[in-house]
């Protein structure tokens, strides 16, 4: 058996509990032999991450569920096969669990013909959908469910205490999931998103990519400034919601005023 290295009472993160990168963060909420595992990542990875989970000593049939932040490949491509090897459910936001149930690639950003990336999509069936204020029950504890869209619009984070499983929502750099039109983001929802979680008395932020950190209102503040700048960008086409410059334009075309 391995030595459980516990980031928080109840909570592991298998790639920091195996001393290195295995892909998206994938954290291990138990308590007592039941347990969950948030997100799975690549296909590739799902035999190492079971294996290590069968080293951490959790029974693999008490596995409660697999509970997606969102369907984007990088954290569900894993989703059949683990689903298949742990004889579990899978719990995802409606609209993620329609991108999961066709194997849907653009959305999911397996498919981006432009940067010659063509990665494959499992199909897998969702068990259970889950959405804004369903509690998740898993021995005595109690996990809630957030939606944040904006990043994905089936974005989710989870509560529980005083930590929040963050999702692609914010990162510890103050950066955020990517903003793309094909992908369903939406910026004034991700600011909405961004905004509840800053002025929430959440203490720990654990994001599904890089560092867990403390929650940090003067970051989380510029970030949302940014994302604010955004909105009037032509930056970030569709997904701005005007383009000041256009009005300028035309207001220097109907009075004739020349290049300065």
């Amino acid at each position: 058996m391995l030595e459980r290295k516990l980031i928080f009472p109840n909570v592991i993160e298998l790639n920091f509990q195996a001393g290195h990168i295995i892909g998206c963060n994938v954290y291990l909420v138990f308590d007592g032999e039941e347990w969950l595992l948030m997100d799975i990542g690549y296909e590739e990875s799902v035999e190492e991450i079971v294996e290590l989970v069968r080293e951490l000593d959790f029974p693999l049939s008490r596995c409660k569920m697999l509970l997606a932040t969102h369907a984007d490949v990088d954290h569900g491509q894993g989703f059949a096969l683990a689903k298949q090897m742990l004889k579990t459910k899978l719990a995802a936001h409606p609209r993620a669990a329609k991108l999961l149930e066709c194997g849907d690639k653009l959305q999911t950003f397996a498919e981006i013909e432009a940067q010659n990336i063509h990665l494959e999509m499992p199909l897998v069936t969702t068990d259970l959908t889950v959405d804004e204020g369903t509690i998740i029950e898993l021995g005595s504890l109690k996990i809630e469910v957030w939606s944040t869209p904006g990043h994905a619009d089936s974005q989710l984070a989870f509560r529980m205490g005083k930590l929040l499983f963050s999702g692609d929502n914010i990162y510890r750099d103050g950066c955020v999931g990517a903003i793309d039109a094909h992908h369903g983001s939406d910026i004034p929802a991700f600011i909405r998103s961004l905004q509840r979680i800053r002025n929430s008395d959440v203490e720990w932020l654990l994001p599904s990519h890089g560092p867990i950190f403390r929650k940090d209102n003067a970051m989380l503040d510029k970030t949302i400034a940014r994302l604010e700048s955004y909105l009037h960008m032509a930056d970030f086409g569709t997904c701005a919601i005007d383009w000041p410059l256009m009005d300028q334009w035309e207001e220097e075309i109907a009075s004739g005023k020349l290049p300065q």
